[in-house]
This record gives structure tokens, sequence and C-alpha cells, in this order.
């Protein structure tokens, strides 16, 4: 795979960098990235995955868009207010880069469809808001191989975790979390809150780990860090990291 001259002009910035390169850029262009939800982190995590070059991304949000999301979900606007994110989304990216390859799945991910909507993926983005959803989509990364980024935030915190539970000695996300939370018990920013700027914060670092991921072996950008949590804080702004084992009796990666 080559690029063409107005692709080698739209990433010039990226491909001077010794930690990406032409090599890097070309993988860039070559990969799936499927997003599970398109809100709060789904939205600037899309902005930044379509400007570094993502050849095709998949779209997968049952939502639509009100009101009350325009605060920090910056893809959106005033007119898509009542239209379904996937959709809204896609109209956003054509505007934006007419190049890519878009799919868009308005159906609500369960354990049932989650496979069929992350195939053929090279790497699964979950920017969604409940335990369930977050387990299902982590169960079937790890069935077909995928690896995982998988990231939340609310009022001023966030996390952004980056899991490869199909790899020998590899945590995945249930490992974290554990099996207590299957049901959709998180609590909403309706209820608590959040800063807009914080989703940005989270959605555009998760972004730049995706293309860490995807250029790993190939670019000098550094290792994917499977199994690091990495938790921003925004009201005394810093990060922190820890690392998560692999549960040898984890019902999801452990066989």
């Amino acid at each position: 795979m080559s690029l063409s001259p107005p692709r080698l002009d739209r990433f010039a910035r990226h491909i001077v960098l010794p930690e990406v390169g032409g090599a890097g850029q070309v993988r860039l262009a070559a990969s799936k990235i499927a997003v599970i939800g398109l809100g709060g982190i789904g939205s600037p995590a899309l902005q930044y995955l379509a400007a570094s070059g993502i050849g095709r991304l998949a779209l997968v949000d049952d939502d639509v868009v009100e009101a009350s999301n325009l605060q920090r979900q910056t893809i959106f606007t005033t007119r898509d207010v009542g239209y379904g994110k996937a959709v809204s989304a896609r109209r956003w990216l054509a505007n934006f880069d007419d190049a890519l390859q878009v799919d868009v799945s308005d159906a609500r991910i369960t354990p049932e469809n989650a496979a069929s909507l992350i195939a053929g993926a090279d790497l699964v983005l979950d920017g969604t808001d409940n335990f369930a959803t977050r387990l299902a989509v982590s169960d079937a990364c790890v069935a077909a191989g995928i690896p995982l980024l998988s990231a939340a935030v609310g009022r001023f915190q966030g996390q952004v975790g980056a899991w490869a539970g199909h790899l020998p000695g590899e945590a995945c996300y249930r490992c974290f979390v554990g099996d207590a939370f299957d049901a959709e018990d998180c609590d909403t920013c309706a209820d608590d809150g959040m800063l807009g700027a914080m989703a940005g914060w989270v959605g555009s670092f998760a972004a730049m780990q995706a293309v860490k991921v995807l250029l790993a072996g190939v670019s000098a950008l550094g290792e994917p860090g499977w199994g690091r949590l990495h938790i921003l804080d925004g009201l005394d702004p810093g990060m922190r990291t820890i690392r998560v084992a692999k549960d040898p009796s984890c019902r999801a990666c452990t066989g």
C-alpha cells in the first residue's frame, strides 16, 4: 500500500516524526478501528482518529443526539439534535475527510451481537457508559483476539486502559473490574455532572494510545502498555498509572 500525493501532504506532520514515519502512516491508513459509543469520549477520540489517517472506522451507537450532549460531544451541532449519533458522526467524517471508509450501526451492543459489530477491527475503542456494555465488548475482544482500549470519564477524572486478554499473561478488562458489574448500574453524567473539557482530554488521550497500539512493531512510538490503566485527574492536573495483573480465575481470558 502506498499513499497518494494528497495523502502525503495531508499527513506530512506525522510522516516527518521519526516515531511515525512513512511506514507508520501507511499502517494507520490500512487499519480499522471500531469505536463503541460516540458520546463524551468517542466524539473527541473520533476527531483525532480521523485526523491521524486511520483508514477505516466502524461506528457503533444506538443513541440520538440531545441538546445536553453538545457541552462535551464535539462532533455534533444543534442541527444534529434528534438524529442518531452514528449517522451524525458519519456525516461529520464525510465532511472532514471523504477518503475514509466508514461503517455505522445504531444497534445496542450486547453479548449476542458484540462479535459481529467488532469483526475485522484491528483495535476496539470503547467509550460506553455502563459496565454491562464494557464487559460485553471486552469479552468479545478476547474471543476474537482483538486488542481493546477502554476509556471512562466522570466529573473531573478519567481512565484509559489498554487490554489484550487474548495474549498469554495479559489482563483483560474483566480482570480489572471482575464479574460483579454485569449489569447496567453505572452512575451517569446526568446525575453527577461532567466538565466538558475533561471528556476531551480523555478522548484525545485514548486516540493517542490507539495510534501507539496500531504502530507497535512498525514505528518507535512506544509499546502498547497492555494492562496499564492511566488515571487522569482534572482538578489537580496530573496522571498516574497502575498495572493490572491477569486474573487467574477470569472467566473471559483464562482458559
